[in-house]
């Protein structure tokens, strides 16, 4: 099978496509022909060594992926070769084969494609734990989303809107915009036009958002949370800007706020069962149209190293996905 390997701390271009032995199931594992990986900016921090998790080198990047079941170890019960599956691993899905666990694996449902079925894991996953679980947001409020047309970000504004939010959301261009309004925004800032603080305050009454999703950090973070509401929760989702942002606490007496860090990752293996009904919940809202992954690029596996400098870039709408198959 081929695969991109990482075998020191770097940049993409750093990474190799190589052959590598066909992978056998230990057991309660489970093999997959992965027909689809997700692309996420966690893979970018993670060949630099500069993510929560390090694996050990080498190592394969990639943990969000949809494929076939090639072959299932010992002891694996309710999948068998030939069923569709999604599937999350701590590392090696950029790869024509992943070996996982047969836990962190689900039926994909029926009529999904693979592509849609590898982009729902990470993102989803991630901002359902914070705007449902963390944040706690109800119906009527109001969420602002910075960053709002990434992966996260425009995940964040459909959940935002099956909830029965309003949602504003800001981004950097007007064409990043425009895919936010498509997946339902109520209210569109372009954060390098306006001044982030007026227009929320203009878009809000005076009043601030509820709730803040914040996945970027940086320069706008502090004025975002200048913006927040009486009893505002401020969810700290991620640093795609590359900054970590050190805010003043005496804001969060002021407006009664709270500052709620989100970690999907720990919060899946700790809390399975809870994960899980977060997944049904996401996928039932899938079937009802009310939430539909945005994959604006696909990429062959020789090209992982394009798709995730287009990732640092931030030149990434909604998801993309690679397919190891071409």
């Amino acid at each position: 099978m081929k695969a991109i390997v990482c075998k020191a701390w770097g940049l993409p271009d750093t990474l190799t496509v190589e052959e590598l032995p066909d992978l056998q199931p230990a057991p309660g594992h489970v093999v997959l022909d992965v027909q689809a990986a997700g692309v996420n900016f966690p893979d970018v921090l993670i060949i630099q060594g500069k993510y929560q998790y390090k694996p050990e080198l080498p190592f394969t990047p990639g943990n969000e992926v949809a494929g076939t079941v090639r072959a299932v170890g010992d002891g694996v019960a309710g999948f068998k070769p030939g069923d569709k599956v999604i599937a999350f691993s701590a590392h090696g899905g950029f790869a024509q084969q992943l070996s996982a666990p047969a836990h962190a694996l689900m039926p994909m449902p029926p009529g999904m494609d693979f592509d849609t079925a590898a982009s729902i894991t990470l993102t989803y996953g991630t901002s359902h734990h914070a705007v449902v679980d963390r944040a706690a947001l109800k119906a009527g409020e109001t969420m602002l989303v910075l960053g709002a047309a990434g992966g996260v970000g425009l995940a964040a504004v459909e959940i935002g809107k099956a909830l029965g939010a309003r949602v504003i959301a800001a981004a950097s261009s007007d064409e990043k915009l425009a895919i936010c309004k498509d997946h339902g925004a109520d209210v569109l800032i372009n954060y390098s036009k306006e001044d982030l603080r007026e227009a929320v305050k203009a878009a809000t009454g005076g009043k601030g958002p509820d709730v803040v999703y914040d996945p970027v950090g940086g320069d706008f973070a502090e004025a975002a949370f200048r913006s927040i509401a009486w009893r505002g929760r401020y969810l700290v989702v991620g640093f795609a800007n590359g900054e970590i942002p050190k805010l003043p606490l005496n804001l969060a007496l002021l407006k009664g706020a709270s500052l709620v860090g989100v970690f999907w990752g720990e919060f899946a293996k700790r809390e399975p069962k809870a994960n899980l009904a977060g997944m049904m919940q996401l996928l039932d809202w899938m079937k009802q149209g009310k939430i539909r992954p945005h994959i604006s690029a696909r990429y062959a596996l020789a090209d992982t190293p394009q798709a995730l400098n287009d990732m640092a870039a931030r030149k990434v709408t909604g998801k993309v996905v690679i397919q190891p198959q071409r």
